[in-house]
């Protein structure tokens, strides 16, 4: 099939196309609309349709792969395995919706997960998609702090949580984080449902907490049918970083969702029923919703969640679990490709990869020499493709599964089906010529299985997302990119205050707001730096109330660790600075805006461009010198 042909038809007849795609899934009751724009920007696919997430992922297949295993489990952490069948996923999760029912939980309410990569994070998402409940799954790795925030915007009835996590062989307790945050937060949920794995001690909350192999238990083999919920009904909420200090729910759909999802694991990932999929991300991020989870199940294939390190026991883990579990399809990040670069190609060489037959590689830019090396290693095709927490599956990749299109190193691709892909001038809003840097936008409609608004804010998503270029009908990705006469497009960078650090997008204000807290800091000026590994790493810039404290190096030194706990405390290791580096004044323009982009590019090495707006050359002098001293 002619690639081309078959994406501009997606985009000159999107109903006609997406209603062919729709028969890719089970539908309880057809549409009356394919897409009702009448309220643009806003778009709602499927308009009178119902269906059901869970019922898509995982009760349509028990006719025919009932004994097929559908969730493999592996923990180099805790040394354990378990895999279930189609039909014992089934009955997991039918126990866990009647343990959610027994909390009081119905059709559009929030229940929060805040969990390890374990099992029953995924019945419990699952769950509430029977249900027709409304899941928000927050990463493990965010503290008290971050977790209230979202805890008062979703405002669940239930949290499912555990006792704790591990990471690297080390316990990481999740109970005290979450006492913490529902203190600080001003709607308490119900009820705290806890999934207790014996790692770490913990105390109930009398009359909130209730332990879940207890409730399991109450409940035996619970019949727990779907609920149908209209095509446009909520499926899940999924917190990502702004620009402000504030984070977005992202509020997705459940049919036009499931409808992308299927059609972009033929399209795109070439999954098949009956074959495995590892994705080596977590669910708290949208690769885990969209490919740990949902895709892989929809697809009736085998999926392995991972709990563990790409380094632990050795760095030839994720080789060893691809050739245990005949994997056919694999999708990882370029920073645990960078990371495994370091470490002898004999543990990927002794393994039995035969029946691997792409690796896929998203989260942040992947650079050619990693692409090179990890594609001649493996001697399969290493497939880049580039997307957000806001669209849920790829904008930008290759379609193997419609044409063989060659890869491009250095670009993830050319648009995906729906996505009508523009690069535009920063200021003009004017399509910029091939070779151009510009901004990425996509023209409205955005396709099926991309967000549908910001969670109870409206009007933040259209001023957000919808508002760059207030003449023209388009998203902005907040990405510059270029693209080539055959469409291939290369993304180089953020437009924003957002940076991209191993996969995981952290908003520059909400660091910075943390870093505020502490008592010694002035002022304070947070910047995505380029790192091989992590594709960019958050540096730090602090004016300290005290000079005195920064005139030795353990008086710097101390103040910097007091810093990076703060930011640890309050939103969790993933966001804490790579290096806290101190001066006296922050570079700004004369009406006081600060230079980040002359700042970031000092700490690149790079020229700082035009600074006949800098009010004191003398800042920008002590931001070098801060760097040598480093």
């Amino acid at each position: 099939m002619d690639y081309a042909s078959y994406h501009r038809r997606s985009i000159e007849q999107p109903e006609a196309f997406w209603a062919e795609q729709a028969a890719l899934i089970d539908w309880h009751r057809s549409w009356d609309q394919v897409l009702d724009g009448s309220r643009k920007p806003f778009a709602r696919w499927f308009v009178g349709a119902q269906t059901n997430l869970c019922h898509n992922a995982i009760d349509r297949h028990l006719a025919t792969r009932a004994e097929q295993p559908a969730l493999v489990w592996e923990s180099t952490e805790v040394e354990r395995s378990r895999s279930y069948s189609y039909a014992e996923l089934h009955a997991e999760v039918q126990r866990m919706a009647a343990v959610l029912q027994r909390q009081g939980v119905v059709q559009g309410d929030r229940v929060l997960i805040y969990m390890p990569m374990i099992p029953e994070a995924a019945f419990a998402m699952l769950a509430c998609a029977r249900l027709g409940a409304i899941h928000s799954v927050v990463f493990g790795g965010f503290a008290a702090l971050s977790l209230a925030t979202r805890i008062d915007d979703a405002r669940p009835k239930v949290i499912v949580s555990s006792d704790a996590g591990s990471r690297g062989g080390r316990v990481v307790p999740y109970k005290p984080l979450l006492d913490e945050a529902i203190a600080r937060a001003a709607n308490k949920p119900a009820k705290v449902v806890m999934v207790d794995r014996g790692l770490q001690a913990w105390d109930a909350v009398a009359g909130r907490d209730v332990d879940y192999a207890a409730e399991r238990d109450a409940v035996g083999a619970a019949q727990v049918p779907c609920v149908w919920v209209d095509a446009d009904h909520p499926s899940y909420i999924l917190y990502t970083s702004g620009t402000t200090g504030r984070p977005k729910g992202v509020q997705r759909d459940t049919g036009g969702y499931a409808v992308a999802l299927a059609a972009s694991m033929r399209d795109i990932f070439c999954g098949q029923a009956g074959q495995t999929m590892f994705t080596t991300s977590d669910i708290g991020w949208v690769v885990g919703h969209s490919y740990i989870v949902y895709g892989p199940l929809i697809s009736g294939m085998t999926t392995v969640m991972y709990e563990g390190t790409p380094l632990r026991p050795d760095p030839g883990i994720f080789w060893s679990l691809a050739e245990r579990h005949r994997a056919s399809v694999m999708f990882s990040s370029p920073t645990a490709v960078r990371v495994l670069k370091k470490y002898d190609t004999a543990y990927m060489r002794e393994r039995d990869l035969s029946s691997l037959q792409r690796l896929f590689l998203a989260g942040e830019p992947l650079d050619e020499p990693t692409a090179t090396w990890i594609a001649e290693q493996l001697g399969r095709p290493v497939v880049d493709n580039y997307w957000q927490t806001e669209t849920g599956w790829p904008i930008l990749g290759l379609p193997s599964g419609v044409e063989a299109l060659p890869p491009k190193l250095g670009s993830p691709g050319v648009a995906m089906p729906g996505y009508d892909v523009r690069i535009l001038h920063e200021t003009s809003g004017e399509p910029v010529a091939p070779g151009e840097k510009g901004v990425v936008t996509i023209a409205w409609p955005l396709p099926p299985g991309c967000m549908q608004t910001v969670w109870g804010d409206d009007a933040r998503y259209v001023g957000t997302y919808w508002s760059t270029f207030p003449d023209r009908q388009v998203y902005s990705t907040f990405d510059w990119g270029v693209v080539d006469a055959r469409g291939y497009v290369t993304i180089l960078g953020r437009t924003d205050d957002v940076i991209n650090v191993a996969g995981h997008r952290l908003g520059t204000r909400e660091i910075e707001e943390s870093i505020s807290s502490h008592a010694a800091v002035a002022e304070v000026a947070v910047i995505g730096v380029a790192d091989e590994v992590k594709g960019q790493n958050a540096v730090a810039f602090v004016v300290p109330r005290d000079a005195t404290r920064i005139t030795d190096a353990a008086g710097r030194e101390q103040l910097a660790g007091e810093i990076m706990q703060t930011v640890q405390t309050q939103l969790g290791a993933v966001a804490r600075p790579a290096r806290v580096l101190f001066v006296t004044l922050l570079p700004k323009t004369r009406s006081g805006k600060l230079l980040r982009r002359s700042i970031q590019a000092l700490c690149e090495g790079r020229d700082p461009g035009d600074l006949t707006t800098l009010e004191d050359p003398g800042a920008l002098e002590q931001v070098r010198s801060a760097l040598s001293a480093s």
